[in-house]
């Protein structure tokens, strides 16, 4: 592990609303999918606006196959004396505690993380991350693509270790910086997401991580192979008020469809949507009101169909942001 600490000149004046400081992460990994671990992790600590306070790095015994080796180098020679996870939660809970999580595709970091504390029966100490694609869209960057070497290269920022998480961390962390800026010269409201912590661990030879529930009497609520339990929604209190208007306010009743992978669990992201008085629909038709996905050029069927019906389309981040203020439906009080 390493711990250095610099300074940096403050800009004069910083939007009041935005966070106070940061953690920008970045974790290489045995691979994708939900059982993968963490081999390594970095975090850069910025202060409010951006300044680089301190940065830090280790490496993590995975109790498995490394993965990608020709990705991320560590072998597992390399791994067999590191730590594991669950013996550096707790200096890397410190290097989050009170800050936004910021990653590139932070979906992916934040999903690893959070298994991981999951596994160690622990509770990371961030509730907010924000993701540097989501910023550039906001941003309006001019980049070919929503790669970290494109980032970087737009700030001219020098990539020296592709993959490597330390450098990987330094570089976003020094693109992240001017991004900051320029979203407070302009105004741009942060898009920030929240993060909520999975928190059963399911007992087992093999275990897996799942969204708590209520347990059962006299029994686990456990979910087998599944991520998240099925269940029925009840019915939407409120009439459909018709169609999203761009650059509007989402209103009760409005039929909300998702398309592709989301960076909040999507039964979370559904029940926020549904607790607001929206409602979920599981396919598209001409009576949708919306359609969240991140990624519209996807070619799936939902996003088809909404280029068919002209059902507006907006990303996870403008949903979030949509969905701290719907307005009530007709006839109904407002709060």
């Amino acid at each position: 592990m390493l711990d250095d600490r610099t300074t940096a000149a403050h800009p004069p004046t910083w939007p009041t609303a935005y966070p106070e400081g940061y953690a920008v992460v970045d974790v290489e990994t045995t691979g994708l999918a939900r059982e993968d671990r963490i081999v390594s992790a970095a975090v850069y600590r910025l202060d409010a606006r951006g300044d680089v306070q301190d940065h830090w790095y280790t490496t993590v015994n995975p109790q498995r196959d490394p993965g990608p080796v020709w990705i991320h180098g560590l072998t597992s020679a390399m791994l067999a004396d590191a730590p594991l996870f669950a013996e550096i939660a707790e200096e890397f809970a410190a290097r989050l505690d009170g800050r936004v999580l910021v990653a590139h595709n932070a979906v992916f970091d934040w999903s690893m993380i959070a298994r991981e504390y999951a596994r160690a029966q622990r509770t990371p100490p961030v509730r907010q991350r924000l993701c540097t694609i989501a910023l550039s869209k906001e941003l309006g960057l001019p980049l070919p693509n929503h790669k970290l070497e494109s980032l970087a290269a737009h700030f001219g920022v020098v990539q020296q270790r592709a993959h490597h998480a330390l450098d990987d961390a330094r570089v976003l962390a020094e693109a992240f910086r001017p991004s900051l800026r320029a979203a407070a010269s302009g105004g741009v409201r942060l898009p920030l997401l929240e993060c909520r912590p999975l928190t059963e661990w399911v007992g087992g030879s093999t275990p897996t991580i799942g969204r708590q529930t209520s347990h059962r009497a006299g029994g686990s609520s456990g979910y087998g192979a599944s991520w998240r339990p099925s269940r029925k929604r009840p019915p939407c209190p409120h009439p459909n008020p018709g169609r999203y208007e761009p650059g509007g306010a989402l209103k009760q009743g409005m039929r909300v469809a998702f398309s592709g992978d989301t960076s909040v669990e999507r039964e979370l992201l559904e029940d926020r949507a549904v607790e607001a008085g929206l409602h979920i629909a599981t396919s598209l038709s001409r009576l949708t009101s919306l359609l969240v996905t991140n990624d519209p050029d996807s070619g799936t069927s939902k996003t088809a169909k909404a280029r068919q019906f002209g059902t507006p389309v907006i990303d996870e981040a403008a949903f979030g942001q949509l969905l701290r203020d719907v307005e009530p439906a007709d006839g109904a009080a407002s709060g």
